[in-house]
């Protein structure tokens, strides 16, 4: 009887301890979702479903220094969409939002690489950021995303250099050094888009960074 009775409380334990463990596993699972969905909210744009502008400073940067480590160049394309605002205001905030969502989905298709990223860069402006890549690479990039978005035919009956939407580009690449800074490049692509839509518009300029 007493073997009996050891041998039930036994299988009564084991059993318990089944039930712990079966579920520890489901909350484990449960919170480690729930990380999963809260980090791809905090880092993918609500609105294009690319990475946001936080996702991108952060891959930015981790790129950064591994390409400061291996002495291999780092590329950015910085992209504007022409005349955003009029394209609003000829056919509402609605209508922006779904040329802003073709753009970012056309840019994501033309990245052939997984260390390649995409990201919405703020309002109408979108940054590609390539690893190991450079002046070159990154010009033949540029071009296929603004033949791409000439392919997909946006009208767009509010800009002045197109009847189509049509993008400005600003390029730069750079083998990092520790006498530079991520800020620096970003400053210089921002700087070629500046110059490209000060020269008409619908065109890609690469500035060399000295």
């Amino acid at each position: 009887a007493l073997l009996r009775v050891l041998s039930k409380e036994k299988d009564d334990l084991e059993g318990i301890m089944r039930t712990i463990i079966e579920h520890g596993d489901a909350v484990e699972t449960h919170w480690f979702n729930k990380a999963l969905e809260a980090n791809l909210l905090a880092t993918v744009d609500g609105l294009t479903q690319i990475a946001n502008r936080r996702k991108f400073d952060d891959y930015f940067n981790r790129q950064w220094h591994q390409m400061l480590d291996d002495r291999t160049p780092l590329a950015l394309v910085l992209c504007d969409v022409d005349y955003f605002k009029d394209y609003n205001d000829a056919f509402g905030h609605l209508a922006g939002d779904d040329c802003l969502r073709q753009i970012a989905l056309t840019v994501d298709r033309v990245l052939k690489r997984p260390t390649d990223l995409v990201a919405r860069f703020g309002g109408e402006e979108f940054v590609v950021v390539l690893p190991q890549t450079s002046a070159a690479g990154a010009m033949k990039v540029a071009e296929l995303i603004q033949s791409e978005i000439a392919n997909i035919k946006i009208p767009h009956s509010r800009s002045l250099v197109s009847d189509y939407v049509t993008l400005s580009i600003g390029i730069v690449s750079i083998i990092p050094t520790e006498n530079r800074s991520p800020k620096e490049l970003i400053d210089e692509a921002d700087q070629a888009l500046y110059i490209a839509k000060q020269q008409g518009r619908n065109r890609i300029i690469y500035l060399s960074m000295t």
